[in-house]
């Protein structure tokens, strides 16, 4: 690290001004349009790419991003590092920060990614933990900018598990000034921390039990898998509490005629959504699976900009 700078770590999204992350979101926006030239703004970069839980898009998106801007990526595994023999994340941390440029970690407990961010000396960026998923909502609001511009006029609706997407989207809610909807069942309301954290800022962001009263009028529907990894004890229970928040043809009749859906993917077909819907016209979630790329290249310019 050189003397005297801030480590710009990128961890959550409640930690930045809509300043920033609107340039983090345009960066990317731009550079998928060929507006902004990042072919070579990692140059003799290193990003080093730790997985305790499996992935497709975020390993594919942010590996082909890296190299697209001229850098050059590590990845690990579980079984790859010492942190499975006992090694501290701390230690860990002091010793891979003397080697790369950034730590990317997709992680199973926030704490972890904490503590792996309290000792390096580098950036790192949360690709997904236990608490939030900022990289995932990054790419979910270049969509939103894609197809309607202004995103504080937007009413945006969720219908399903109040997990670490959601929460991510509560941040993004909060910070650019659209409205959230959100419809999840009382057992599985998002966490209460994040809900004080709405009321403390003065977000506008509801929530009900019921997904007809989110989705109608809304510009968005968004939903993701109802079992999380790390979740598929609670299997056919978790499902039946659920299936009302199926996000069907009908349920989408009740958004705006030029609403579209989202869903971070990979989705559970005929579970959390209805194959029409997710094929259909209105279903915008294969641009939003793209804009991981063009999310990430965003990030990263602005972590080692």
């Amino acid at each position: 690290m050189i003397e005297g700078r801030k480590v710009k770590h990128f961890l959550d999204l409640a930690e930045f001004d809509k300043g920033i992350l609107t340039n983090i979101m345009l960066q990317g926006a731009q550079s998928k349009l060929g507006e902004a030239d990042l072919s070579r703004a990692l140059a003799g970069k290193t990003v080093l790419m730790m997985f305790e839980k499996p992935s497709t898009r975020t390993r594919v998106s942010l590996e082909t991003a890296v190299k697209q801007m001229g850098g050059q990526t590590i990845v690990l595994n579980p079984t790859d590092s010492q942190l499975g023999r006992g090694e501290t994340i701390a230690d860990t941390a002091r010793v891979l920060s003397r080697y790369v440029d950034a730590i990317a970690l997709r992680t199973h407990a926030h704490d972890n990614l904490l503590e792996l961010a309290k000792y390096s000396t580098v950036p790192v960026i949360n690709l997904l933990s236990s608490w939030s998923h900022p990289t995932q909502l990054i790419a979910d609001l270049i969509t939103l900018y894609e197809r309607f511009g202004d995103l504080s006029k937007l009413k945006v609706a969720w219908s399903g598990d109040g997990n670490n997407v959601l929460h991510s989207w509560i941040h993004a809610a909060a910070k650019f000034g659209f409205e959230l909807q959100i419809a999840c069942p009382k057992k599985r309301m998002p966490d209460s921390r994040v809900l004080n954290w709405v009321r403390e800022v003065g977000a506008n962001v509801s929530v009900t039990d019921d997904p007809i009263v989110a989705v109608t009028d809304a510009d968005a529907v968004v939903t993701d898998v109802w079992v999380s990894m790390g979740e598929e004890h609670k299997g056919s229970a978790l499902l039946k509490l659920l299936e009302p928040f199926r996000v069907t043809e009908v349920l989408m009749k009740r958004a705006k005629p030029t609403a579209i859906f989202m869903h971070c993917l990979p989705a559970k077909r005929g579970q959390e959504v209805a194959d029409a819907v997710l094929d259909g016209p209105q279903s915008a979630a294969w641009d939003e699976a793209e804009n991981r790329l063009h999310a990430n290249k965003g990030i990263l310019a602005w972590c080692l900009g």
